[in-house]
């Protein structure tokens, strides 16, 4: 488990691979202004979920405006995501989420922190989705072995 309002290193999603199986294999919402692509799949891994952000250069010129928004993104996530762990700790599942902003105009933190709570509420809610799908079918499973 990491620190309780960190976000290390270790929760980043990298990698060219992983991200390029999240965009392909990964499902999708929007809660305007943050469309939220996401990824849940069995634990194979300690950190329970990892994630990153992005901000179109299309949308924004400069970088001083795109890395501002990124900040503010990575903030509000670092601030809300306690539930998302305590959910996922119980479960053997992970989860990778990549948020990206797609509004023209730049926001207050207060806006975009209100709608990445909503966001991650979601997540909560198709994260008990699919522990209770897994559970049903290790269930059956192991009624067929028996």
């Amino acid at each position: 488990m990491t620190k309780t309002n960190s976000f290390s290193k270790a929760e980043h999603l990298c990698g060219e691979k992983r991200i390029a199986e999240l965009y392909t294999k990964g499902d999708a919402f929007i809660v305007y202004p943050i469309r939220v692509v996401y990824k849940i799949s069995p634990r194979e891994e300690e950190v329970a979920a990892r994630a990153m952000v992005s901000v179109p250069k299309k949308r924004f010129k400069r970088a001083v405006k795109r890395n501002r928004i990124k900040r503010l993104l990575r903030e509000s996530y670092r601030l809300n995501k306690m539930e998302l762990f305590t959910l996922l700790e119980g479960t053997k599942l992970q989860i990778f989420i990549a948020f990206n902003y797609v509004s023209d105009e730049e926001m207050d933190f207060f806006t975009i922190e209100k709608k990445m709570k909503i966001a991650l509420a979601k997540l909560a809610d198709k994260i008990k989705l699919t522990s209770q799908k897994t559970i049903i079918l290790t269930d059956e499973v192991a009624e067929i072995k028996n």
